[in-house]
């Protein structure tokens, strides 16, 4: 009696699985593995590349210490400031800059841009003017404004007349004159600690 194969074999198969280059699957999925760690390690190096490139040479976080900036800027409050940015652009009235302390070159000290070279200003009660026009200061809160005057001058160039929105508290170009330019070395732009105060910076 002829016997018939079913198309079963009693044996496995001498070779083992390959994949399409003709390599075992394993050695294939260990390829393709390694690839994507590489690919994985190399998208990492790049951002934290670019990130370094942002903090180092855009942005430097800061941390407030005082409260001579209040409300807008609290005692302990985080910012990022832009350290690149005035030299594409001008310091302009209502900046909130960054800058070492003339008296003390040690020290940074954060306050707004009232006046530029060139602006005249005087302070009369507490009532700033620029350019003979009295400001219309939003930031400064009825209950943080001063009634101390300052006598007219008009700012030299390459300097800038500074004052704190906490007028009653800060320590400012009332007390130590108009920044020079050299002095100044960032643009406060955007809060982020603590998170209720998320956001860019007026």
């Amino acid at each position: 009696m002829n016997s018939i194969p079913d198309g079963k074999s009693n044996h496995s198969s001498e070779f083992p699985a390959s994949g399409a280059d003709g390599q075992p699957t394993g050695t294939v999925a260990g390829r393709q593995a390694k690839r994507v760690l590489a690919r994985w390690v190399r998208d990492i190096l790049i951002s934290l590349a670019v990130s370094a490139f942002f903090i180092i040479f855009l942005y430097q976080p800061v941390k407030v210490e005082g409260t001579s900036m209040m409300p807008t800027l609290e005692d302990q409050e985080r910012v990022f400031i832009n350290k690149f940015v005035y030299r594409l652009e001008p310091i302009q009235r209502g900046d909130v800059v960054v800058f070492r302390y003339p008296r003390d070159t040690s020290k940074s000290y954060i306050k707004r841009v009232i006046a530029v070279p060139g602006d005249r200003v005087r302070i009369e009660d507490g009532l700033v003017y620029v350019n003979d026009r009295q400001l219309s200061e939003e930031y400064v809160p009825q209950m943080y404004e001063d009634v101390r005057s300052y006598a007219d001058i008009v700012v030299p160039p390459h300097e800038y007349f500074v004052l704190g929105d906490h007028r009653n508290l800060s320590n400012d170009s009332r007390d130590f004159g108009p920044v020079d330019r050299g002095y100044i070395y960032g643009k406060a732009v955007f809060g982020y600690w603590p998170f209720a105060k998320l956001g860019k910076l007026h």
